[in-house]
Parts: C-alpha cells; sequence; structure tokens
C-alpha cells in the first residue's frame, strides 16, 4: 500500500506478523515477577471484597435472627459454628457477632494492602514498558531510511511515540487489572450461588452468554471505527503540526481563514467518526446495564419468594445474594468497556507494531567494512535513481569519478539532480542500478555507520536542535556533545576544538557578538538564528566531526557577501586533506574548485575548470553570464562577486 501523506500510517499495517497485542504482551516477559505480584494481589483483594458479605449473612442467620440456617460453604472452612445458637443464648450471639466483626475488619485490612500493592505492581510495571516501548519505537524509527521520513509526517510519528504508546500503557495499567478482578467475581460469585441456591442462579446467572455473545459482536463492530479513529488522529495532528511549524508563511499570506477551515474539516472528520462509535459504544452499555437491572428483578422476586417459602433462602443468604449481585454489576459493564479499549489498545498496537516492523531500506551489511579513515576516492558508475519504486527516474545513469582529496564543485539548473547525487556517497538512499563506491569499495559493503562518520554533510536548510549554539557545533563531536548532555564541563581542550571549528566557518565572529555568546539559545530549529548565521553553525559541527570527505550543499546560499568572502577565504581549510563536493548556484563558491561538474536533468553534461568552462560557452557560461552579466574566462574580482545574485533553491 502506497504511504499516506496525510500521515495516517495506513501503509505500515500490513507489515506485522501476527497478533500486536500479543507482541505488546512479549515487552511484559521481562516483568513477569512484578506482574505475577500484581495479579496474585488482585486475585486476593477480590475475593477479600466478597467476604464482608458472607459475614453479613453468617452475622444475619446466626446471631441476629438465630434459627434462619448455616451456610455449609463457609461453615466447612471452620470460621463459623456448624449448628444454629439457640435464641436465648445472648452472650454467645454477641460474642459471635464481635467475632465476625474482626474477621470483617480482618478482609478490610487485607483489601487494603492488597489494592495498595495490586496497583502499585501494575502501574509502575505499565510505566516500565511504556519506556521500553516509547525508547524501541523511537530508536528504531531513527534508524530507518530518509524514504520513510519522506513518506511520513511528522505529526503523525508523534502521534505513535505519544498517545498509541500512552494507550498502551493504559491497557497494561487498568484493563488487565479489570479483567483478572472480573474473572475472579464471575468464578467466585458464580459458584458461590450455583452452589448455595442453584435454581436462583441459574435465573440470575442466565444473561451471562448473552452479554458474551453481544460483546464479541461489538467487537466486531467497533474494531474498523477506531482503525478510523486512530487514522484520523493523525492526519489532525500532521495538520496542526505543519500550519504551527509554517505560522510565518501563514501570517506572511494571511491565510488564517483558509487554514482554519482546512483544520476545521478534519477536525469535524473525526469528530463525526468519534460521535459515531461513542454513540453506539453508550447504546451497548446502556443495554449492559438494562440486562443488569433485570437480574436484580429476578433476584428480588424469585429469591424473595424463596426466602418466604418455608425451608428456602435464609434472608443471610437472601441479602448475601443481592450483595453479590451489586459486585457482578460491575465486571458485566466492565466486559462492555474492556471489549471497546482493547479496540483501542489494538489499533494503537497496530501502528507501534506496524513502525517497529517496518525494515529500513538501507541497512548496514554484516561484517562490513569499518575504515578508521577513507581517503576520499568517490566513483558513479552508471548511477540511475529513483525516490520511490514507481516514481520518476531522478539520475540517468551519471558516471563520474572523483579523486582522493579532490574539491569538486556542482553546478546546474534547479532539478538538475546535484543534490540527489550526493545523497548517495553516505548511503542516505542506495541507487536503483549501477554503483557508487568510496576508495573502490561499494557503499554497500561498509558499515553504515562507520561511512557516515567520514563523510560529513552541511545542507542547504541545515537543521538546529533547540539548545545553545555550543550544544549545536558540539553535536559534531561524540565526546563533546555526551558532555553536553550528561551536564559536565566541557573540557577546555573540547571548548578550544568547539571555537577553531566556528572559526574556521566564519561563525566565532557572530556568535561571540551574541550577548549570552555560545550560550545563546538558537530555539525550535534555530529560530533565532538568520538562515546565513544557521548555516555557519551547521558548517561548524561538521567541521568538529573532522571527516574525511565533506559535502557542502548550497552551504553559502543564505549569507551575504561579506560572510561568504570570509567562507571562501576559509574554503582551503575546511577541504585540506578531504576530497570535498560543493554544489552551488552562486558560482563564485566553486569558481576556484579543482574542478566542476555540471549537471541537466539527471546526466553530467560538462567538467572542467571554472576557466575551461567559461571558455567552452556551454550551459555553464550561460549560468556564469547570467549571474555576473559577463562572460569572459578571467576569474572574478570582488567587484563582479558584488554583483552576484543566487539563482533558484537546489532540488
Amino acid at each position: 500500500m502506497p504511504s499516506d501523506p496525510h500521515g495516517s500510517f495506513e501503509d505500515i499495517r500490513d507489515g506485522i506478523d501476527g497478533d500486536p497485542i500479543l507482541k505488546a504482551f512479549e515487552y511484559a516477559i521481562p516483568y513477569w515477577f512484578p506482574l505475577l505480584v500484581g495479579f496474585v494481589s488482585t486475585m486476593v483483594n477480590r475475593a477479600a471484597r466478597l467476604f464482608p458479605a458472607l459475614m453479613l449473612a453468617a452475622a444475619i442467620d446466626l446471631a441476629v435472627r438465630p434459627g434462619g440456617g448455616v451456610d455449609e460453604l463457609l461453615a466447612a472452612t471452620g470460621l463459623i459454628p456448624t449448628e444454629p445458637l439457640a435464641e436465648e443464648a445472648v452472650g454467645d450471639r454477641l460474642s459471635l457477632l464481635y467475632y465476625l466483626g474482626g474477621l470483617t475488619i480482618a478482609a478490610y485490612v487485607i483489601q487494603s494492602v492488597t489494592h495498595f500493592t495490586s496497583r502499585y505492581f501494575f502501574q509502575t510495571t505499565a510505566q516500565r514498558l511504556q519506556h521500553d516501548l516509547r525508547i524501541d519505537t523511537y530508536d528504531h524509527m531513527q534508524r530507518l531510511s530518509l524514504s520513510f521520513f519522506n513518506d511520513h509526517q511528522t505529526g503523525g510519528m508523534m502521534a505513535i511515540l505519544n498517545s498509541d504508546v500512552n494507550r498502551l500503557e493504559d491497557f497494561f495499567n487498568n484493563e488487565l487489572r479489570q479483567i483478572t478482578e472480573a474473572v475472579m467475581i464471575f468464578g467466585l460469585v458464580g459458584a458461590w450461588m450455583l452452589y448455595t441456591a442453584p435454581e436462583l442462579a441459574v435465573f440470575v446467572l442466565a444473561p451471562v452468554p448473552i452479554i458474551a455473545v453481544v460483546t464479541a459482536k461489538f467487537i466486531i463492530w467497533i474494531e474498523p471505527k477506531y482503525k478510523r479513529i486512530r487514522e484520523l488522529v493523525a492526519r489532525l495532528n500532521t495538520r496542526l503540526s505543519n500550519n504551527l511549524g509554517g505560522a510565518a508563511i501563514v501570517k506572511s499570506f494571511d491565510r488564517y481563514d483558509v487554514e482554519n477551515r482546512r483544520v476545521g474539516k478534519q477536525s469535524e472528520g473525526y469528530r463525526d467518526e468519534k460521535i459515531g462509535a461513542i454513540t453506539v459504544r453508550k447504546a451497548f452499555f446502556a443495554s449492559l446495564r438494562l440486562i443488569v437491572g433485570a437480574m436484580f428483578v429476578i433476584t428480588l422476586v424469585v429469591g424473595g419468594r424463596s426466602a418466604i417459602t418455608a425451608g428456602g433462602l435464609t434472608a443471610g443468604t437472601f441479602v448475601t445474594f443481592f450483595l453479590y449481585l451489586r459486585e457482578l454489576d460491575g465486571p458485566m459493564t466492565r466486559i462492555g468497556k474492556t471489549a471497546n479499549n482493547y479496540q483501542k489498545a489494538k489499533s494503537s498496537a497496530e501502528r507501534v507494531f506496524g513502525v517497529l516492523a517496518h525494515d529500513s531500506e538501507v541497512q548496514s551489511p554484516d561484517d562490513g567494512t569499518e575504515p578508521d579513515e577513507i581517503d576520499g576516492e568517490v566513483a558513479f558508475e552508471d548511477v540511475r535513481f529513483s525516490y520511490a519504486d514507481d516514481g520518476e527516474e531522478i539520475l540517468h545513469g551519471v558516471d563520474l569519478e572523483i579523486e582522493a582529496g579532490e574539491t569538486v564543485g556542482f553546478a546546474g539548473t534547479s532539478g538538475s539532480g546535484k543534490s540527489t547525487l550526493l545523497k548517495l556517497p553516505p548511503r542516505f538512499y542506495d541507487v536503483d542500478e549501477g554503483s557508487v563506491s568510496v576508495d573502490g569499495t561499494d557503499v554497500r559493503e561498509y558499515d553504515l555507520q562507520a561511512l557516515r562518520d567520514r563523510i560529513g554533510v552541511v545542507e542547504q536548510d541545515p537543521y538546529m536542535f533547540s539548545g545553545t549554539i555550543r550544544e549545536n557545533v558540539a553535536y559534531g563531536d561524540r565526546e563533546a556533545f555526551e558532555a553536553l548532555v550528561d551536564g559536565e564541563a566541557v573540557p577546555d581542550e573540547v571548548e578550544g576544538r568547539i571555537r577553531d571549528a566556528a572559526k574556521a566557518a566564519g561563525a566565532h565572529r557572530f556568535i561571540a557578538d551574541l550577548p549570552e555568546g555560545y550560550d545563546t539559545m538558537v530555539g525550535e530549529r534555530g529560530v533565532k538564528l538568520s538562515g546565513g548565521q544557521r548555516q555557519r553553525v551547521s558548517i561548524a559541527r561538521t567541521i568538529l566531526n573532522d571527516p574525511d570527505a565533506i559535502v557542502l550543499d548550497e552551504a553559502t546560499s543564505d549569507v551575504d557577501t561579506e560572510t561568504e568572502t570570509l567562507i571562501q577565504e576559509n574554503l582551503d581549510e575546511l577541504t585540506a586533506d578531504r576530497t570535498a563536493f560543493i554544489i552551488a548556484h552562486r558560482l563564485s563558491t566553486i569558481q576556484d574548485a579543482d574542478r566542476i561538474v555540471v549537471m541537466d536533468e539527471g546526466e553530467v553534461i560538462e567538467t572542467g575548470t571554472h576557466r575551461e568552462l567559461v571558455a567552452e560557452g556551454g550551459a555553464y557560461a550561460d549560468l556564469w553570464a547570467s549571474q555576473t552579466g559577463d562572460g569572459e574566462s578571467e576569474g572574478v574580482g570582488e567587484d563582479d562577486r558584488d554583483r552576484q545574485r543566487p539563482v533558484e533553491a537546489d532540488d
């Protein structure tokens, strides 16, 4: 199934092998002991909760109104006398009453203790399961191929990591305990009723199979409803995420009303689907309540008649039937709620385990090559590539060889395939046909992370993490970044390397001018920095990682002329002893490159130095002339550079 651009994640559901709820239970296996304690505590709690009613029945029949009979089942335990007390034995009756009161107090103490242990172990275990599920899902999601992130929206992914995982936590926290309680109550109360008054018990318990059948029908009906609701939630989250993230665009174009209608339309769809599910759910619960009411009436009439008839139910037993029927009330209505919550949990589990079952299209091979460093020789051999199996081919048989240590500029119109081509050496994507090799080894034979550690990438629109400038630069060095994350002081030597990287990227000057310097908060996605400042911080981050090859994808597109000159002056340092790929529409950035590759419509159409390409009068010369108004083969001077203008952003 193709991916859903609205973020519903329908496409990943079919990838699950087995029942998703059972897969969720697999996460509980390491916590079997606290869960066992929780289950046992719940069962003891339910049994203790039923005990006071038996004490009340014994008090009525043996002490308050002696001669009514003895509960043989309870008497067999030795807790109460096997024979009724004489009516005139007031002292013995009072002693028995006090004794039964003491047993009841003990039952309530046991209830209190087991109530705590039951909920404590279920809730703490559910929190651990929630943590494990969220971390595993997040880690797996992070390691998926970029194509997964291209096909799925951030809002939908956030819904899985938060609301879906939280719903599974709630299922383990509440529903498992509720199911255990229901089974215990049905078992104990049903057994007592059948033993004590089988004729009445048959009347009282007869609706239970009907409830089971109706509940099964309800589960089948409600399942697709909840799938649809989860999909609509993901779509709504995606729309809200997009609009809030694009607040500046909404404001610039005054699209408040249009966006409000779009959000309103998706919110209405969610509302209507939810109302439909609520209507049927409440009708179902109301039907259960009606059945429970009928059971009360049966007990009142049939049980009361038996109590009135000589030799029938004792007064205490009659009262106990009513009390136990109230105990059955909760579990009977709870069956419907549990079925309802089960379907909600199953729908969420399908999305969570759908992500976990989704394999990355780009994976490390077993025993992949892990180089400590690379020379940086890169070769593209008859490379063909498209972003989807059925998508348009972007690269059409590209052949290109880059020598180790060479600085190569890439030029061409927007959509020519430059950025796509340079996503292949670090294996952000795999080729459809042909091969890409580094130092003579196919990139598919390298350990994935070891390869990416050696190839640094600075993107056209670099991402900034919410935090300080120091943290964003330090991200390029594992030791430095981990120290900052752990709240430790960065060693002076590491701080010096951070500042040296910032100087090499032309960022130190503007950072030093900020009131808080390197401790300046950049805001969400770096919103407090200009585009040029973000690019310089990103370059510094990459330099700090000290890669053997570096890809600069329009890395100076958003900087002013003065800053570009500063970066140009440091370009030799940026590319020293490493292979460099520089994508540029502002051709002054690459005019001093060892070689320039010109692309058009996914093919290499020209290669050569700046002077050679300008002299040839081809596509590159036309681009140069359009930017400078000058077609001469001489190098560009400062005045020319001031006149240059950038063209469209790259693909």
